[in-house]
This record gives C-alpha cells, structure tokens and sequence, in this order.
C-alpha cells in the first residue's frame, strides 16, 4: 500500500506560481512512478504530468507543457508541481497519483486533492 498526501494548493492571480507537494508513505513508495492529475467542476480528471520512479522520465498534458515542471526527491519520497504562468483554465482539484507510468487515470494510488484557484 501507498498513501499519498498532496499539500501547496490555494489561491493565486493570474500569470502567478504556485508549488504542489506531494509526501508518499509505504513500502513500494520510491519504487513506482508518480503523476498529477487535475479535476475541474464537471469534467473528467485529466492528466497533467508525470515522472518515472527514477525521476529521469517526464511527461506533461500539452496544455502545461512548458509553464509546469514535474520533479521528485527520492529520499522523501516527495513529487512536486512547479506551476508557473497560471491560468485561470488552471483553476482545479490536483490530484497526486502513483502506479505504473501512465497518462491514463488507471494509476494504483491517489490522494485526496488539493485545490488551486486562479483568478484573472
């Protein structure tokens, strides 16, 4: 088992930045690839980014390409989004994940969100 704990969510303006955190616990935690995802009222949850467990692979939504980075820290088993350039289309439950690496929803593990509003 993993649990996933996503923190940094809040309110910000327009062209701001903002920092995800994400603390993972359990035995595989460091061994398995981790993502975001992200879940607007009324709409499916989407993909954002995600790193492999080595941290050397990303991949990223194109809609975040470039304004988003995905990184990990190993010995705190810890995923980051670095949001930068935000939008108010950005505004959204984010949602850590962990699995095999994937863009699809079908990851094993996912933490209870964390909220990031954008004003313009």
């Amino acid at each position: 088992q993993v649990q996933l704990v996503e923190s940094g969510g809040g309110l910000v303006q327009a062209g701001g930045s903002l920092r995800l955190s994400c603390a993972a616990s359990g035995r595989t935690a460091s061994s398995i690839a981790m993502a975001w995802f992200r879940q607007a009222p009324g709409k499916e949850r989407d993909f954002v980014a995600a790193v492999t467990s080595s941290g050397e692979i990303t991949y990223y939504a194109d809609s975040v390409k470039g304004r988003f980075t995905i990184s990990r820290d190993s010995g705190k088993n810890a995923v980051y989004l670095q949001m930068n350039s935000l939008k108010p289309d950005d505004t959204a439950v984010y949602y850590c994940a962990a699995g095999q690496f994937r863009t699809t929803t079908r990851y094993d593990y996912w933490g209870q969100g964390t909220q990031v509003t954008v004003s313009s």
